[in-house]
């Protein structure tokens, strides 16, 4: 499985992204370079994501697969992070996972931030 490493374009307070906000996901792409619903649903083994924070160790999870809200990333709370919190970020709108392009993922507190794709390897 290709490891796909996202780095915060932009978004609330960040207009200019960070390098030190990302995320990094062990998934199976399609041809076309989408998450393939098909491969999660047959694997049975979590494809991991790791979420990457410069106020915080890195945060392990796991991709997620619901056919009615479709893609997200599921993470346990953060230190200090409320445990009632949202567990996940949902990808909105998992376009190609490619180099160059961008993605938007929706944080627990309900903020959308865009996401360049910087690697796929």
């Amino acid at each position: 499985m290709p490891l796909v490493t996202l780095v915060l374009a932009n978004g609330p307070g960040f207009p200019q992204g960070s390098a030190d906000r990302r995320y990094e996901m062990s998934v199976t792409l399609t041809q076309g370079g989408h998450l393939d619903p098909g491969a999660w649903l047959a694997d049975p083994a979590p494809w991991p994501a790791v979420r990457f924070r410069p106020d915080g160790p890195p945060q392990p999870g796991t991709v997620q697969w619901n056919e009615q809200t479709g893609w997200s990333l599921a993470f346990s709370p953060a230190e200090g992070e409320a445990a009632d919190a949202a567990p996940h970020v949902l990808i909105g709108q998992a376009g190609q996972l490619r180099p160059g392009e961008y993605v938007t993922i929706r944080e627990p507190n309900g903020r959308d931030y865009g996401f360049r794709v910087v690697g796929v390897g």
